[in-house]
């Protein structure tokens, strides 16, 4: 039952009634299934878990990963895979859809400069979104969209929606909404494979966001993180100049997560607010040492600070 209301919380009521049902009815059985079949998954200590007055405690809806996380995911997927017998061709891109008039029988692909059919008794478009085409986006998501980096792969170009749309599919879904995550302004257009995930900057909830202007725009603690990360990239790309700061001081340091430590990020450091309002880049000095004193003005310093729950001491 939280499952489903969380789902229509968070959509606001948007979210296609079977799907949700599918996905929260056959989502246990499925991680079974995919155990059954050699993958491991580990509890998320690192990522969805505090531990406080020696205990761990489990927040946000998620408590399991696979073994090695996303990439741990695809490398285990893939060696059942092969063990199957499926062939994986590299360097292959679909570039249209094969039809009878009536029914999906395969597929064009190009692959070393040389286009050939593949015919099949049916055909999975899992090909991604259009995340990685600056125009794609700019069209659907607006202005302003085609200077958002992109997390992942630059080969999501929306080719699998183009081809089901060319043959008549219909459309659906929020074309002008997405999943935008904070991401470090100095990353590349797209995704590290080194770095991974590393860019990622999801421990606002223990600090504050700031734009050029010192001000902070969203209420960083105003639910778990896993029910505003995706929606708080956008509001970012919303501010003036498209960035904002994350804000942390000392006593949360060990509560932040493991991408913010590796050398590669964009952060600086200071022993004092004046220091650190001096060492952040394009903000409004005044603006932001303003909005330091009202934020903590207004903190509950009553009540306990548990990382672990909704705590209501306001921060």
């Amino acid at each position: 039952d939280q499952f489903f209301d969380d789902m229509y919380r968070l959509t606001r009521f948007r979210t296609e009634p079977n799907l949700c049902e599918t996905l929260v009815k056959k989502s246990r059985e499925t991680m079974a299934w995919m155990q059954k079949h050699g993958i491991r998954f580990m509890p998320m200590y690192g990522r969805q878990a505090f531990k406080v007055e020696g205990r761990f405690k489990f927040w946000g809806g998620l408590t399991l990963e696979s073994w090695g996380g996303g990439p741990g995911l695809v490398d285990s997927e893939t060696e059942l895979a092969q063990k199957a017998g499926i062939e994986i061709h590299y360097g292959s891109r679909a570039v249209s859809l094969i039809t009878d008039g009536q029914r999906v029988t395969g597929l064009n692909v190009r692959k070393g400069g040389q286009t050939e059919e593949v015919r099949s008794r049916s055909v999975v478009l899992a090909s991604g979104g259009f995340e990685s085409s600056t125009e794609w986006r700019t069209r659907y998501l607006g202005p302003g969209w085609e200077m958002a980096k992109v997390r992942g792969t630059s080969f999501n170009t929306g080719d699998g929606i183009r081809m089901a749309l060319d043959i008549g599919a219909s459309t659906c879904g929020n074309w002008s909404g997405c999943h935008a995550v904070g991401w470090d302004y100095n990353a590349p257009e797209f995704g590290d494979l080194f770095v991974g995930d590393g860019f990622q900057k999801h421990s606002y909830p223990f600090g504050i966001m700031v734009n050029a202007q010192g001000r902070r725009f969203v209420d960083e603690g105003a639910d778990f993180r896993n029910y505003t990360y995706a929606k708080y990239g956008r509001v970012v790309l919303e501010q003036p100049d498209q960035f904002a700061w994350q804000v942390f001081d000392q006593k949360v340091i060990h509560l932040l997560r493991d991408e913010y430590r590796i050398r590669r990020v964009s952060k600086v450091t200071a022993s004092n607010l004046d220091e650190l309002a001096d060492k952040m880049e394009g903000v409004d000095k005044q603006g932001f040492l303003d909005e330091i004193n009202l934020y903590n003005a207004a903190v509950n310093a009553r009540l306990k600070f548990n990382p672990n729950v909704r705590d209501g001491r306001c921060t």
